[in-house]
C-alpha cells in the first residue's frame, strides 16, 4: 500500500499540517477504510494538548471515522470490500484474554486506542481490527452517524450495562455533544427525562431534544425541587458540580454515572449511599457488539447526531470553533483529499 496522507499536530497544542506516513504490511485481521467522513470529539482536543498524559506524536485524530472498506487481511471473511462501517475510540484489542472472550472488548489491557500510539480517522484511509470496524446501517446518514461511535455509544452504554427500563426516570447533567444525544436516545427509550443545563438558553432546546422537565445545575433550590426522584443520573461534563445537591436528587437505588472525563476528586457521602442503597459508576465507550446494538437502535428510531460540517482541510478551523465552544452540537470533518 502507498503511504497515507492526512493532518498531524507535531507536537501538543500545536496547529495541524499536512503529514505522510507508512502504515506498512495490511495484518491478517485488519481492514483498511478510506474515510468519507470523521467527527471531531472533545477527546481529540484533550489528546492534542496531552491533557492526560498519554499522548503521543506525530499525532493523527479522528475517532468517529466513517468509509468504505478498500482492503482486508486474509483473515477477515465477515465484512467485504465496498461495505461502509466506522470505527470509535478503539481501533483493536487483543481478542484473546478473559475480558475479549467474554464480550468486554473495549476494556481490554491491550485495548488499542485509534488516536493514541496509531494514527486515527484524520487521512484519507484508516486501519483497524477488524472487530472493531462496525457495519453502518444503510438507513443512517453517513455524514451524521460518526459521533455515535463515540459519543453516541458512551451515553447508550449505561442503558444496557444496567437494564434501565422504560419506565425510569433518567437525569442528563449537561446539554452538549455528549447530553443531546442521550437526551434523543432516552426519549426514545421510553423514559422520563430530566435535563441539567447551566445554560437557560438551552432549555426549550432540552425539551425539543426529548427531556420532559429541565432543572439548573446551578441552582440548589431547584434541584432541592425534585429530590429523591432519579433512578439514574448521567454525567456528560467534564467540570466540577455541586455533588452534594445532585445527589440529593437520586431516589433509593439510583445511580450516579460519570461518563465525562470530570478530573477533581468527586466527593461522596458514604451515609447517603449506604441508607438510599445508592451507587456512583463510571463507563467508557462500549464493546463491538454494544455498538452495533446502539447503530440498529438508532437506524430503527431515526436518531442522528446534530453535527456541522467542515472539510477536512478546514481542520484547524474546526477546533477552534470547539474550542470556542461553538458546536452546536457535534463537528464532523469531510474527506477532501486529491
Amino acid at each position: 500500500m502507498s503511504s497515507i496522507r492526512s493532518w498531524a499536530a507535531l507536537a501538543a497544542g500545536t496547529r495541524f499540517v499536512p503529514y505522510e506516513y507508512d502504515p506498512g504490511p495490511l495484518g491478517a485481521d485488519e481492514v483498511e477504510i478510506a474515510v468519507e467522513h470523521c467527527g471531531i470529539c472533545h477527546s481529540d482536543l484533550s489528546v492534542l494538548q496531552n491533557d492526560w498524559g498519554i499522548s503521543r506524536y506525530p499525532f493523527v485524530p479522528g475517532h468517529e471515522a466513517i468509509g468504505k472498506v478498500i482492503a482486508a487481511g486474509e483473515q477477515v471473511h465477515h465484512l467485504r470490500v465496498g461495505q461502509r462501517v466506522g470505527v470509535g475510540w478503539h481501533a483493536g484489542s487483543c481478542m484473546q484474554c478473559r475480558t475479549c472472550v467474554g464480550g468486554d472488548q473495549h476494556l481490554c489491557s491491550q485495548a488499542q486506542a485509534t488516536i493514541v500510539g496509531h494514527h486515527g480517522g484524520f487521512g484519507e484511509r484508516l486501519r483497524s481490527h477488524w472487530a472493531w470496524a462496525i457495519p453502518i446501517p444503510e438507513s443512517l446518514d453517513p455524514g451524521a452517524v460518526g459521533p455515535l461511535l463515540c459519543g453516541g455509544i458512551t451515553v447508550f452504554s449505561p442503558l444496557l450495562l444496567y437494564g434501565i427500563r422504560p419506565t425510569a426516570r433518567v437525569g442528563v447533567v449537561g446539554i452538549g455533544g455528549l447530553g443531546h444525544m442521550a437526551l434523543k436516545f432516552l426519549k426514545a427509550w421510553g423514559c422520563e427525562v430530566t435535563a441539567f443545563t447551566s445554560s437557560e438558553n438551552k432549555r426549550e432546546e432540552a425539551r425539543l431534544l426529548g427531556a420532559h422537565h429541565v432543572v439548573s445545575s446551578r441552582d440548589s433550590r431547584s434541584m432541592q425541587g425534585i429530590s429523591g426522584s432519579l433512578d439514574l443520573i448521567i454525567v456528560t461534563v467534564n467540570v466540577p458540580l455541586d455533588w452534594p445537591a445532585l445527589m440529593t436528587t437520586l431516589a433509593p437505588k439510583g445511580r450516579l454515572h460519570m461518563v465525562g472525563a470530570v478530573l477533581e476528586p468527586i466527593p461522596v457521602n458514604a451515609m447517603s449511599l449506604l441508607l438510599g442503597q445508592q451507587e456512583v459508576s463510571g463507563s467508557p465507550t462500549g464493546s463491538p457488539s454494544a455498538i452495533g446494538i446502539m447503530l440498529d437502535f438508532a437506524a430503527r428510531h431515526r436518531i442522528e447526531p446534530q453535527v456541522e460540517h467542515f472539510p477536512m482541510s478546514q481542520v484547524n478551523e474546526a477546533f477552534d470553533h470547539l474550542r470556542a465552544g461553538k458546536a452546536h452540537y457535534r463537528i464532523v470533518l469531510d474527506a477532501d483529499f486529491v
